[in-house]
């Protein structure tokens, strides 16, 4: 029935859709297996895609040639731009998204990509054979093979929903969860534990009193994620709106406290810090006496609205009678309540960089498989894990990116070589390189690289040089475009900046803090009608480049002096164990982690820098 596979993907959400999209852009030929095929990049959680550290990523998978970015312009309701009274290393972009258009965009995607098809089945094991995997088993019994499988499961391993004292077996609402490829990987010898999520629970918009809330319209000139000409900004938006929760609501949520799963130890996994449930809030919090509720449509054309902020797996009656003393909510009416999660998830320590599984040769995983939580962490791990099948099944190196290189390269960093006892979630403050990876520049940081595999198109590929040398072309304008004292003071004093004594290059004048590109821009009508040639992305690129042209150099001296640490690698067969004059935590965990270079070593928790100087020394270095 089936030809062997060069890679099989198993699930459809986040991570799995852009494995599928990476392998089969590569020339793979390719399958993606789902459970159903009508849920296929569904939008679990929030309707939303990007924020901190988040939208970067999303930037990322974009200038690498994965889809998240384009499907989300093609989907989104409403774009704002967060952090922007910050410095540019925080700037994220984040959309809000018509989650039904989200998914059919993806479906279409998919079903227009060579080189894939779809089989709707569950998968309930895997054919391994002396180590390597070999492809996957139904439900039916169906033995189908390849030469690589990617697992992006998400939350469907042993799924367990529960809702206040009910309990029932799904891997999402509506859903039934998988079950068999725990069963069988851990008597391989790998390790597996329990994570939680959590969702809160949609409402009918036509209930809500929308006046007494406060609207949150989108930027006034929106951007978009995509770095290609395929999609265009929006040129009409969908504001969300902001309420509060109250000590009255609090006091009504405690009700329903003793029949809790999460308070009453049913629920056993691993919650997110990051994202608690509103109970966990008002218990952590008590001092707090109200917490901040993000009121968000779901679409364009919908009255369902995702209540942020109040994810919840209190029973359902609490749940409603919470929500009616919210201010707006008074007369709302509930589509479904929120509920928790609890799910399998395999210690991301026991993957190599590329997301191929140490114990099994050939087998990859991506998503909450791995510990994480987020779409955006989701997709780039798929991607990452669908381009590295790509190139084991074409016999080339993996691509591995580096902690300067992209959050990325941060992420997997952190999930191989520290691992995560929580789901974990991307920060900017996880990341050392803050100033070197913006959004702003992330398609000339990885379309190059993207380009190179096969991935990134030739028009990308033009599209980024294109850009850089305009945002070249335009420093260089500003280095030689001089204005004199009479020409610039009237400006600058109307701008109360210090005024000049002699001539000036635009560069210099950008340097100073109160200034902007837009105001430098307009000192004489001669250089306002010079500037007007270059687009508003170039000029705030250049911008930010003069202004924190320091801080990016003392940046990328920091990654090259680390980088050398990362060229120096570790052979397979060095023992650490004999390495007497390593702490025994140090050899414990090298032991078991087995980094490949210094680099990784280094950020091994537990390792610390006189061990690193002893393994300098070992290898001779």
């Amino acid at each position: 029935m089936f030809t062997e596979y060069d890679v099989i993907v198993v699930g459809a959400g986040h991570a799995g859709c852009e494995a599928a999209a990476a392998a089969a852009n590569m020339g793979m030929q390719t399958l993606l297996v789902t459970m159903n095929m009508n849920t296929i990049a569904q939008m679990s959680c929030n309707p939303a895609v990007g924020g901190v550290a988040k939208g970067q990523i999303v930037r990322e998978i974009d200038a690498l040639g994965g889809q998240m970015g384009i499907i989300t312009d093609k989907s989104m309701i409403q774009f704002r731009m967060l952090n922007r009274s910050k410095g540019p290393a925080m700037w994220s972009p984040r959309a809000q998204s018509d989650r039904m258009k989200f998914a059919e965009e993806w479906r279409m995607r998919l079903e227009q990509t060579e080189n894939l098809d779809f089989w709707q089945e569950m998968v309930t094991g895997l054919i391994i054979e002396k180590g390597e995997a070999k492809g996957v088993i139904t439900s039916l019994g169906l033995k189908i093979r390849s030469k690589t499988v990617v697992l992006t499961n998400g939350t469907f391993l042993n799924g367990t929903i529960h809702i206040g004292e009910k309990q029932f077996g799904g891997g999402r609402a509506g859903e039934g969860a998988a079950k068999g490829i725990t069963e069988q990987l851990v008597d391989l010898g790998m390790e597996a534990g329990r994570m939680k999520t959590g969702t809160p629970p949609r409402v009918d918009g036509r209930s809500l009193n929308w006046e007494a809330m406060s609207e949150q319209p989108g930027d006034e000139q929106p951007y978009k994620f995509s770095f290609s000409d395929e999609t265009s900004t929006l040129k009409e938006q969908r504001s969300c709106y902001i309420t509060y929760t109250n000590p009255e609501v609090h006091e009504t949520l405690k009700e329903g406290f003793d029949r809790s799963p999460m308070f009453n130890g049913r629920i056993q996994g691993l919650g997110p810090r990051y994202c608690p449930s509103i109970e966990d809030k008002i218990n952590r919090f008590a001092e707090r006496d109200r917490h901040q509720i993000f009121v968000e449509p779901e679409g364009w054309n919908t009255c369902e609205i995702y209540v942020n902020g109040f994810s919840s797996s209190l029973p359902e009656d609490i749940q409603m009678k919470a929500l009616r003393k919210i201010e707006g909510f008074e007369q709302v009416k509930m589509f479904r309540p929120g509920y928790a999660i609890e799910y399998d998830f395999f210690p991301p320590t026991q993957l190599q960089m590329s997301l191929e599984t140490r114990t099994v040769k050939n087998l990859y995983f991506a998503g909450q498989i791995n510990g994480t939580t987020g779409y955006e962490e989701a997709g780039a791990q798929g991607l990452m894990a669908g381009i590295n099948a790509a190139l084991r099944v074409k016999e080339e190196n993996p691509l591995i990116l580096k902690r300067s290189d992209a959050y990325i390269g941060v992420l997997i960093d952190d999930l191989v070589n520290k691992g995560t006892d929580e789901p974990y979630r991307m920060f900017t403050s996880r990341a050392e390189y803050r100033i070197l990876l913006r959004q702003d520049n992330a398609d000339l940081r990885l379309t190059e690289q993207g380009h190179k595999i096969g991935l990134a198109s030739q028009e990308r590929f033009d599209n980024m040089i294109k850009r850089k040398e305009n945002v070249d072309q335009l420093i260089e304008t500003l280095r030689v475009s001089k204005f004199k004292p009479k020409q610039a003071n009237p400006q600058l004093e109307t701008m109360n900046s210090a005024q000049i004594k002699e001539s000036q290059s635009a560069y210099r004048l950008l340097k100073r803090p109160e200034l902007s590109m837009q105001q430098v821009g307009v000192i004489t009508p001669e250089f306002e009608q010079q500037m007007s040639q270059y687009d508003p992305l170039a000029k705030e690129q250049a911008e930010i480049l003069i202004k924190y042209d320091t801080y990016i150099e003392k940046e990328q001296k920091m990654a090259e002096k680390m980088d050398n640490l990362e060229n120096l690698y570790i052979k397979d067969s060095i023992d650490f164990a004999e390495i007497k004059a390593l702490s025994s935590e140090a050899r414990e965990k090298l032991t078991r982690l087995r980094p490949t270079t210094l680099g990784q070593a280094s950020r091994i928790s537990g390792v610390s820098p006189a061990d690193i100087s002893v393994l300098m020394i070992y290898l001779g270095k």
